[in-house]
């Protein structure tokens, strides 16, 4: 199984959420490649990947990824952005 099938299997079949380190420690590759692969998600597969931030008690920022459903108005920016490429 490819990483991008993994990252794909965590966020959308078994849609938890995940940090790229986390990822990259269960699969054996390093974070830049899972957030190549998030990346991927979200340009190829068309898959709405969101990235929250939060800050543990240290002060520490971490990047979560989770999949959720796009917003009414980022579903219409996308419309208006085919039908004028298509115009």
């Amino acid at each position: 199984m490819s990483i991008f099938e993994k990252v794909f299997t965590v966020l959308v079949v078994e849609g938890r959420q995940a940090s790229a380190k986390q990822m990259a420690s269960w699969f054996g590759t390093t974070p830049n490649t899972i957030a190549a692969r998030v990346s991927e998600l979200r340009t190829q597969q068309g898959i709405a990947v969101y990235a929250n931030k939060r800050v543990d008690s240290q002060g520490r920022t971490s990047t979560f990824y989770r999949v959720g459903a796009p917003t009414k108005a980022v579903v219409a920016a996308g419309f208006r952005a085919l039908a004028s490429a298509s115009a």
